[in-house]
Protein backbone atom coordinates (compact mmCIF):
# COMPACT_ATOMS: atom_id res chain seq x y z
CA UNK A 1 0.00 0.00 0.00
CA UNK A 2 1.15 3.61 -0.62
CA UNK A 3 0.49 6.54 1.79
CA UNK A 4 2.40 9.46 0.21
CA UNK A 5 1.71 13.35 0.82
CA UNK A 6 3.54 15.84 -0.69
CA UNK A 7 1.60 19.46 0.08
CA UNK A 8 3.12 23.07 -0.74
CA UNK A 9 1.09 25.68 1.11
CA UNK A 10 1.60 28.69 3.37
CA UNK A 11 1.54 28.06 7.44
CA UNK A 12 -1.52 30.12 8.78
CA UNK A 13 -0.01 30.20 12.48
CA UNK A 14 3.17 29.91 14.14
CA UNK A 15 3.67 25.97 14.45
CA UNK A 16 2.93 25.04 18.25
CA UNK A 17 5.88 22.95 19.52
CA UNK A 18 5.26 20.51 22.68
CA UNK A 19 7.15 18.03 24.37
CA UNK A 20 5.95 14.69 25.04
CA UNK A 21 6.67 13.03 28.41
CA UNK A 22 9.39 11.36 27.16
CA UNK A 23 11.35 14.84 25.76
CA UNK A 24 10.28 13.85 22.14
CA UNK A 25 9.71 17.35 20.42
CA UNK A 26 6.01 17.61 18.55
CA UNK A 27 5.28 20.51 16.48
CA UNK A 28 1.37 21.07 14.94
CA UNK A 29 0.35 23.42 12.55
CA UNK A 30 -2.53 24.08 9.61
CA UNK A 31 -0.87 24.56 6.11
CA UNK A 32 -2.78 26.77 3.49
CA UNK A 33 -3.16 24.92 -0.12
CA UNK A 34 -4.73 26.53 -2.65
CA UNK A 35 -6.63 24.18 -4.87
CA UNK A 36 -5.86 24.07 -8.63
CA UNK A 37 -9.07 25.52 -9.80
CA UNK A 38 -11.28 28.12 -9.48
CA UNK A 39 -15.01 28.51 -7.86
CA UNK A 40 -17.77 30.65 -9.64
CA UNK A 41 -16.54 34.04 -8.73
CA UNK A 42 -12.89 33.35 -10.20
CA UNK A 43 -11.14 32.73 -6.86
CA UNK A 44 -8.66 29.98 -5.85
CA UNK A 45 -10.22 28.57 -2.90
CA UNK A 46 -7.68 26.88 -0.58
CA UNK A 47 -7.97 23.83 1.95
CA UNK A 48 -6.90 23.96 5.66
CA UNK A 49 -4.67 20.51 6.60
CA UNK A 50 -4.07 19.46 10.18
CA UNK A 51 -0.19 18.90 10.19
CA UNK A 52 2.12 17.16 12.66
CA UNK A 53 5.71 16.63 12.81
CA UNK A 54 8.02 15.28 15.05
CA UNK A 55 11.44 15.28 16.41
CA UNK A 56 14.46 17.45 15.34
CA UNK A 57 12.53 18.32 12.19
CA UNK A 58 9.53 19.98 14.91
CA UNK A 59 12.14 22.20 16.55
CA UNK A 60 13.60 23.44 13.35
CA UNK A 61 10.29 24.13 11.74
CA UNK A 62 8.87 25.98 15.18
CA UNK A 63 12.45 28.04 14.85
CA UNK A 64 12.49 28.84 11.62
CA UNK A 65 9.04 28.60 9.89
CA UNK A 66 6.53 31.73 11.15
CA UNK A 67 3.18 32.24 9.88
CA UNK A 68 2.58 32.93 6.30
CA UNK A 69 5.71 30.79 5.49
CA UNK A 70 5.39 29.21 1.91
CA UNK A 71 6.90 25.22 2.82
CA UNK A 72 7.09 22.36 1.42
CA UNK A 73 5.86 19.10 3.17
CA UNK A 74 6.32 15.50 2.75
CA UNK A 75 4.67 12.37 5.00
CA UNK A 76 1.67 10.31 5.29
CA UNK A 77 -1.94 10.75 5.80
CA UNK A 78 -3.45 9.35 9.06
CA UNK A 79 -6.76 9.49 10.64
CA UNK A 80 -7.91 8.87 14.61
CA UNK A 81 -10.92 8.97 16.86
CA UNK A 82 -11.68 9.76 20.22
CA UNK A 83 -14.32 10.24 22.48
CA UNK A 84 -15.00 13.94 23.57
CA UNK A 85 -16.43 15.34 26.76
CA UNK A 86 -19.74 14.88 25.49
CA UNK A 87 -19.42 11.51 24.67
CA UNK A 88 -19.09 11.91 20.67
CA UNK A 89 -16.90 9.92 18.66
CA UNK A 90 -14.65 12.76 17.24
CA UNK A 91 -12.71 11.68 13.88
CA UNK A 92 -9.49 13.36 12.94
CA UNK A 93 -7.32 13.42 9.70
CA UNK A 94 -3.96 14.64 9.53
CA UNK A 95 -0.87 14.76 7.40
CA UNK A 96 2.24 13.25 9.75
CA UNK A 97 5.09 15.34 8.44
CA UNK A 98 8.38 12.88 7.47
CA UNK A 99 9.97 16.55 6.08
CA UNK A 100 9.66 20.45 5.30
CA UNK A 101 11.60 22.69 3.39
CA UNK A 102 11.18 26.21 3.22
CA UNK A 103 10.37 27.08 -0.51
CA UNK A 104 11.30 31.16 -0.02
CA UNK A 105 14.56 32.86 0.40
CA UNK A 106 15.14 34.80 3.58
CA UNK A 107 14.52 38.11 2.40
CA UNK A 108 11.48 37.38 0.04
CA UNK A 109 10.17 36.38 3.92
CA UNK A 110 11.32 39.44 5.49
CA UNK A 111 9.62 41.50 2.49
CA UNK A 112 6.32 40.16 4.16
CA UNK A 113 6.85 41.66 6.86
CA UNK A 114 6.06 38.23 8.71
CA UNK A 115 8.32 38.76 11.29
CA UNK A 116 10.77 36.57 10.45
CA UNK A 117 14.50 36.44 12.13
CA UNK A 118 17.15 38.08 10.90
CA UNK A 119 19.39 34.60 11.26
CA UNK A 120 19.81 32.55 8.71
CA UNK A 121 17.64 29.55 8.26
CA UNK A 122 19.03 26.54 10.57
CA UNK A 123 21.83 28.55 11.85
CA UNK A 124 23.93 27.57 8.73
CA UNK A 125 25.99 31.11 9.42
CA UNK A 126 26.43 32.65 6.61
CA UNK A 127 24.46 35.03 3.71
CA UNK A 128 25.31 33.61 0.13
CA UNK A 129 22.88 36.49 -0.76
CA UNK A 130 25.06 39.20 -0.02
CA UNK A 131 28.08 37.76 -1.69
CA UNK A 132 27.09 36.61 -4.33
CA UNK A 133 27.66 38.64 -7.72
CA UNK A 134 25.59 37.79 -11.03
CA UNK A 135 28.02 37.54 -14.11
CA UNK A 136 28.13 40.12 -16.78
CA UNK A 137 25.36 40.40 -19.17
CA UNK A 138 26.35 39.17 -22.51
CA UNK A 139 24.37 38.42 -25.57
CA UNK A 140 24.87 34.68 -26.36
CA UNK A 141 26.78 33.43 -29.35
CA UNK A 142 24.57 30.48 -30.72
CA UNK A 143 26.27 30.60 -34.11
CA UNK A 144 27.32 27.03 -35.18
CA UNK A 145 29.54 25.42 -37.41
CA UNK A 146 28.15 23.72 -40.33
CA UNK A 147 30.00 20.70 -40.44
CA UNK A 148 29.40 16.90 -40.37
CA UNK A 149 30.51 15.08 -37.36
CA UNK A 150 31.42 12.07 -39.20
CA UNK A 151 33.99 13.72 -41.70
CA UNK A 152 33.12 13.24 -45.46
CA UNK A 153 29.31 12.84 -46.10
CA UNK A 154 29.84 10.39 -48.70
CA UNK A 155 27.20 7.25 -48.83
CA UNK A 156 28.68 3.69 -47.84
CA UNK A 157 28.32 1.10 -49.31
CA UNK A 158 26.86 -1.86 -47.42
CA UNK A 159 24.63 -4.83 -48.44
CA UNK A 160 22.36 -6.39 -46.10
CA UNK A 161 24.32 -9.41 -45.55
CA UNK A 162 26.29 -7.05 -43.87
CA UNK A 163 24.03 -6.10 -41.49
CA UNK A 164 24.18 -8.01 -38.02
CA UNK A 165 20.32 -7.47 -37.70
Amino acid sequence: MINNVVLVGRMTKDAELRYTPSNQAVATFTLAVNRTFKNQNGEREADFINVVIWRQQAENLANWAKKGALIGVTGRIQTRNYENQQGQRVYVTEVIADSFQMLESRTAREGQGGGYSTGNSFGGGNDYSSSYQAPAQSTPNFAREESSPFGATNPMDISDDDLPF
